[in-house]
């Protein structure tokens, strides 16, 4: 199959063209898997959310009209799916308690972590899922306030507000450690 842009292929994948969708599941699935861990905190859940958007995709690509760049489109997809299981699981207040705990499990058989990234970590967890997804987006994904604001169905301005209030969570926190015995 030749290489084709992500809306060439999603345009023919919608139009039930299979190679396509299977190209652009292939191309796309770790994007699926990498943001859905990260808004989940749990491989597992994860990967039935990969799934479920995978499956998903095959009516939905009908809906990606080509405004904005497929990734952009994706990325609002799986995040409103990862809300949608949020809600619908009830493990919005679980995960924000297990997310650094989760993370560091991952990590584990990696290179060990330092204290400051831990703790970091540990600081994002107790976000709230707004300001941890607009993390996740903008840090750990690298998008611009701009594409991450199209993702989260917001203004840019939002996006750099929540931002804000994760930088001024960060050293209030930092604060308080250091005020600690």
């Amino acid at each position: 199959m030749r290489e084709d842009s992500d809306g060439a292929l999603a345009r023919r994948a919608a139009a039930g063209d299979r190679e396509a969708f299977a190209a652009l599941v292939e191309r796309h699935y770790g994007l699926i898997f990498r943001v859905g861990t990260r808004a989940l905190g749990n491989d597992e859940e994860a990967a039935d959310l990969a799934q479920d958007v995978c499956v998903g995709l095959v009516a939905g690509l009908s809906s990606y009209r080509g405004e904005s760049r497929f990734t952009t489109w994706l990325y609002r997809v799986v995040i409103n799916a990862a809300r949608d299981r949020m809600r619908r699981t009830g493990t919005q207040r679980r995960h924000e308690r297990d997310y650094a705990e989760v993370d560091a499990m991952t990590r584990a058989g990696q290179a060990a972590l330092d204290d400051e990234a831990t703790w970091l970590r540990q600081v994002l967890a107790g976000l709230g899922d707004d300001l941890r997804l607009t993390v996740s987006l903008v840090l750990e994904e690298g998008l611009r306030h701009a594409e991450a604001a199209s993702v989260l169905g917001v203004a840019e301005s939002t996006v750099s507000w929540r931002m804000h209030e994760v930088r001024r969570h960060v050293r209030a926190a930092a604060a308080e450690e250091e005020r600690a015995p």
